[in-house]
């Protein structure tokens, strides 16, 4: 890609990511236009106002929910909590054992941003459970990059040592894993 066209990729993105958090009027306008015939008054504006919020929130969501299933292996439907942009991934007997954020969705992203310096991309695998969400190298069990802890108050970033086992480290944001990219770089030292 030339300069320029990384320039003007990287403002498109941005000024994407700011609609995503707060629309603008002519944003909300776009799509009330589109999608409905009455008069825009002031009282249907701040209806769309938020429906258009709920809705970016909604397709990024499902979006990334499409990725993690191909990872996973998209065997178990994804269910959207239409009030919430957490998804819930329902087992064959339907009752709902796991729930996986967005937060773990950003953690994973993460985590795979660091270790593509060792590994490519398509090894790293996400298994969300119960209890913790885990990375898995190439996706076996037996090869635990790391876990998030994040379904309480207190998150915690699990790291692995060279026998398989776990040190939880707490952490008060998904930025903080960042912090420990030399520590998840050199896990995957053990299975190489």
């Amino acid at each position: 890609m030339e300069a320029g066209e990384l320039k003007y990729l990287s403002q498109i993105k941005r000024i994407i990511s700011e609609q995503f958090k707060e629309p603008e009027d002519e944003f909300i306008r776009f799509f009330a236009s589109r999608a409905y015939d009455g008069v825009l008054t002031p009282k249907v504006k701040h209806q769309f106002a938020e429906i258009t919020h709920k809705a970016l929130r909604q397709f990024l969501s499902d979006s990334i929910n499409e990725r993690l299933k191909s990872a996973i292996g998209g065997d178990k439907p994804v269910v959207e909590d239409k009030n919430s942009s957490e998804s819930l991934i329902i087992s064959d007997d339907e009752k709902i054992k796991v729930i996986t954020t967005d937060e773990e969705i950003e953690g994973f992203n993460i985590i795979k941003a660091i270790l593509r310096k060792k590994l490519e991309v398509n090894r790293i695998i996400a298994r969300d459970t119960q209890s913790y969400f885990g990375v898995l190298l190439d996706d076996n069990n037996r090869k635990p990059l790391c876990r998030l802890h994040f379904n309480a108050k207190q998150k915690y970033l699990g790291l692995m040592d060279a026998n398989k086992n776990e040190t939880r480290h707490p952490i008060s944001s998904v930025d903080d894993i960042f912090n420990y990219s030399e520590q998840l770089l050199t896990t995957v030292t053990f299975y190489e």
